[in-house]
């Protein structure tokens, strides 16, 4: 006899409601009270699970990167043979998840950090583990067309992945600040041709 699946506990409930309230409202403004609501538990659930809302925040930007690094784990790009097509790849996938509205393809850490990088190093931090530790997932791929192209720059694979980072996050700000998409698309497709261009024979 198939057993059913099993339903989402409360704290699984409670960080799948952050990652949709907190994107869509901030961090600031996202309310215990709002959480529990959309998670359908009660308050005494939260904090049987988190000592404070500031845990919680702690717990959804690992939980994000958790969600978020399995999707990209799995994505088509990596199945290229040249590093390059797999780095260009990345950048065709993030311009495929602009999808939904504005709270459905931006970045959580990338909204926490913004409003807590001051305020609550915790969060702050936890922000940055999540950003960094998917950018050095682009590193190796990186350093092989690099080497495939016999490049000695005066930057790193490093910077370069943090940069693209820079990129995205900051075509999230623009898609905020003009109610939709296609600014992001059109920053996605910039950096695409910035890195066709960096990696061309020329330079």
């Amino acid at each position: 006899m198939l057993k059913a699946a099993a339903k989402p506990n409360a704290k699984l409930k409670l960080l799948q409601a952050a990652l949709s309230l907190i994107r869509a409202k901030g961090y600031s403004a996202t309310t215990v009270d709002e959480l529990c609501a959309a998670a359908g538990v009660t308050k005494g659930a939260f904090f049987h699970h988190f000592k404070s809302k500031d845990e919680l925040g702690v717990a959804a930007a690992e939980h994000w990167s958790e969600t978020t690094g399995a999707l990209f784990a799995e994505a088509p790009y990596h199945d290229h043979a040249d590093p390059l097509d797999r780095i260009l790849g990345y950048v065709a996938f993030r311009k495929v998840l602009l999808q939904g509205g504005v709270p459905e393809f931006t970045c959580l850490v990338g909204t926490m950090v913004q409003e807590t990088y001051e305020t609550t190093p915790a969060i702050r931090d936890a922000c940055d583990r999540s950003i960094s530790g998917h950018a050095e997932t682009l590193e190796a791929d990186i350093e092989a067309a690099m080497r495939d192209r016999g490049m000695s720059p005066d930057w790193t694979a490093q910077s370069l992945a943090l940069h693209t980072q820079v990129v995205l996050q900051g075509a999230f700000i623009l898609a905020k600040a003009k109610g939709g998409a296609q600014i992001a698309a059109d920053s996605i497709d910039h950096l695409a041709r910035y890195l066709e261009l960096l990696f061309s024979p020329e330079n």
